[in-house]
């Protein structure tokens, strides 16, 4: 088994809300967990600790009862991870504020027998079978707002965790029912990616290569050579900013089973 990640900040002048581990258990498998932390608007967001800390937070647990609790389907775990890190500051912070700190997220886990996998707003997982193909896992409810509509805060806030809108980790368990999951026999799949959309950018919005394409960037030259790309497109002064940000955190791991 080969596993490669990588993470960097979009600015140096501003701490990385990223986070992405990888883990081999003791009873077999892996675990390969993405977040991307959702950067709030300018102002109160009613969390007095900040985004990299609750990624962090969210992050260790459902690496931990990833691996652990084999006996816990992901949607679960994710569930009991959120509870949990929203008790760790609920007596400090205002959980209720709509931009109570929040993430993205990509949770993959195999064993002899299945590779199941959840994902939670617009980061992305890439599933390769034996025979090379690739499939991206999406929750693309973000992506059907129109982005006018995301350039108001008030408009995006009045769409985030909310019906007809899109979801992300916060501080409700109740999130994890809207995540996309599923699970693949292990035989059918060869690798898997989780890519946070600073990473995913490279086909999804630069159009560089499909997702296949992405997948062999990864493979040949690992998860640093796939954001060294990227950088390298976003620093070309000919080529047009990346939806709102130049520059952001971009993450990206990498395992073949």
């Amino acid at each position: 088994m080969r596993i490669d990640l990588a993470t960097a900040p979009g600015s140096q002048e501003r701490p990385n809300e990223d986070w992405v581990s990888a883990s081999a258990p003791a009873s077999g498998g892996g675990v390969l967990v993405a977040l991307d932390g959702v950067t709030p608007p300018a102002g109160d967001d009613g969390c007095v600790h900040g985004v990299p800390w609750f990624t962090a937070r969210l992050g260790g647990r459902l690496t931990e009862l990833s691996g652990s609790r084999r006996d816990m389907p992901l949607d679960r775990i994710l569930a009991e991870a959120v509870r949990a890190t929203a008790e760790a500051h609920g007596d400090t912070c205002d959980l209720s504020h709509v931009r109570t700190p929040q993430a993205t997220v990509v949770v993959v886990r195999w064993d002899e027998g299945y590779v199941e996998h959840l994902v939670l707003s617009d980061s992305v997982l890439l599933l390769q079978a034996p025979g090379g193909g690739v499939t991206a896992v999406l929750d693309d409810r973000l992506d059907r707002v129109p982005r006018e509509v995301l350039r108001s805060v008030a408009a995006t806030d009045a769409l985030r965790n909310a019906e007809g809108g899109f979801f992300t980790a916060a501080a409700d368990p109740a999130v994890a029912a809207r995540a996309v999951t599923g699970r693949t026999p292990r035989a059918r799949v060869r690798a898997v990616a989780a890519l946070t959309d600073g990473a995913s950018r490279w086909t999804d919005t630069f159009g560089e290569g499909d997702w296949a394409e992405c997948l062999a960037v990864l493979r040949k030259e690992g998860a640093e050579g796939l954001i060294g790309r990227v950088r390298a497109i976003e620093s070309d002064p000919s080529r047009p900013s990346a939806r709102h940000k130049r520059h952001d955190d971009a993450s990206a791991v990498y395992a073949e089973l």
